[in-house]
């Protein structure tokens, strides 16, 4: 019996260009936060967004990894690493939005940061941070020595 095997090629494509002002090399959580807002903006759904960074913190590619409900989004590392690999990604970010306003992070918040740590540990890609945005705060799971 025969049977017809797919063959496929994988394709990275510019949607659009975000304008920033400080440039794309990130060096604090503080210049993190102020693209991923830009990029999110204010959604009423938890919003959860991917920066890969070259070897030098440049930023390659921001892309939005999932869109949840009010208070949950569905996280899963192969979804994360998917656009770090073909970014070519030698460490990531990740940022979601809490639409409640407080970027206290929660436990799955906690074990999720973990789990794409290790994830990231046996690809060759870091993970060096996950950031919480709410209103007019946002906390960063690296600063609290979470990661």
């Amino acid at each position: 019996m025969r049977e017809n095997i797919q063959i496929v090629s994988i394709t990275m494509v510019k949607e659009k260009m975000l304008q920033h002002e400080y440039g794309s090399k990130m060096s604090s959580p503080n210049d993190t936060v102020e693209i991923f807002r830009k990029f999110i903006g204010n959604s009423d759904r938890e919003v959860l967004a991917l920066m890969s960074l070259d070897t030098k913190n440049k930023i390659n590619a921001l892309t939005v990894v999932s869109i949840g409900n009010l208070n949950a989004s569905i996280v899963h590392p192969r979804e994360v690493f998917k656009m770090a690999i073909l970014s070519n990604a030698c460490s990531i970010i990740i940022c979601h939005n809490h639409p409640s306003g407080d970027s206290t992070p929660s436990k799955e918040d906690i074990n999720i940061s973990i789990r794409l740590k290790e994830c990231g540990k046996l690809l060759g890609i870091e993970l060096l941070d996950h950031i919480i945005i709410g209103d007019e705060e946002y906390t960063s799971l690296k600063k609290r020595g979470i990661l």
